[in-house]
């Protein structure tokens, strides 16, 4: 079984920020932005970011020390003692849902049926409110739920762009993200799951948006340093500027300076009530290095303001 403290190169005892530190620290060096050539650099930074997510949830973290789930969530089939303690076999385990919650058998958990151990004890289900014989006959349980981790992009997630999963049947399916899609977000997919008596579990889809090489989450925001150039803050320009549903035109003050913040409305995140939050646009004058011919035009020239007079210096 896969080991996420071994993944992130920390010790077991490891506390949130250490554990924090070294999931950001692989990111930022796996991130696939950065290896485009590097296919197992991709696949790298899937492990990483399936380690982060179990040790960062502390009930999951939990489970997973006691040996009760692997590092995707999924029951290891260990329970009442381990395997082969207590009720023991595979029709007798103690049921882990994909969705992460503990149950007993029914709806989709293979767990154990207290109904059928009562029974076999006493001979029959009469003395827990069925009727002497037998009582009322329980219902075939459906297939177990499968869980599924769904990597989107920052800029797909703003712009809830519809996105593709392969199930375990090798089957795709068209998924649009729901309305103030987060990290951690789940989606349901009724009868996708394992097929069983009753008829199939359901897939649990668990949206994990990735970092970006430009783009930041701010809230319902989308945030975006621009790089211009000094004749585009001195004179004023229109410049092009990307957001997450492609490329538009924006306006450049003339004397604007870097720090100052321009806003692009409804090109942020979508709330739950469908309206979308803005991208803001903070500008970066980036001067260019040994330019001769600018250093002779700014000769013999300064500016005599006091720019740091209200810091007291």
């Amino acid at each position: 079984m896969a080991d996420p403290y071994s993944i992130l190169g920390v010790a077991r005892g490891a506390g949130e920020k250490d554990i924090k530190s070294a999931y950001r620290k692989l990111a930022k060096e796996l991130h696939p932005d950065r290896n485009q050539d590097n296919p197992k650099a991709a696949e790298r930074f899937s492990e990483v970011t399936r380690a982060y997510d179990l040790l960062s949830d502390k009930d999951k973290r939990a489970r997973f020390d006691r040996g009760e789930i692997d590092i995707d969530g999924n029951p290891t089939g260990f329970g009442f003692g381990g395997p082969g303690g207590g009720f023991g076999g595979a029709g007798g385990q103690r049921g882990f849902r994909a969705d992460g919650f503990e149950g007993f058998s029914g709806g989709g958990d293979a767990g154990i049926d207290l109904g059928d151990i009562f029974e076999g004890l006493f001979g029959g289900r009469g003395g827990f409110g069925g009727s002497p014989g037998g009582g009322r006959a329980r219902p075939a349980p459906k297939g177990a739920n499968v869980s599924y981790q769904l990597g989107v992009s920052l800029p797909d997630a703003a712009a809830r762009a519809t996105q593709r999963i392969t199930l375990a049947d090798g089957k795709t399916i068209d998924l649009k993200l729901p309305a103030g899609v987060e990290d951690g977000t789940q989606m349901r997919l009724a009868g996708k799951g394992e097929p069983g008596p009753g008829g199939a579990g359901d897939a649990i889809v668990t949206i994990r948006i990735q970092p970006h090489a430009f783009f930041r989450r701010d809230g319902d925001n989308l945030r975006l340093d621009l790089p211009i150039t000094l004749d585009e803050a001195l004179n004023g320009a229109k410049v092009k500027v990307p957001t997450a549903e492609g490329a538009v035109m924006l306006t450049v003050a003339p004397g604007s300076s870097s720090g100052k913040t321009l806003r692009i409305p409804g090109k942020g995140f979508s709330r739950k009530d469908g309206s979308r939050g803005d991208q803001l646009v903070t500008l970066e004058i980036q001067l260019p290095e040994g330019d001769a011919d600018l250093a002779k035009r700014l000769e013999g020239w300064a500016d005599r303001r006091n720019l740091r007079g209200r810091l007291g210096v």
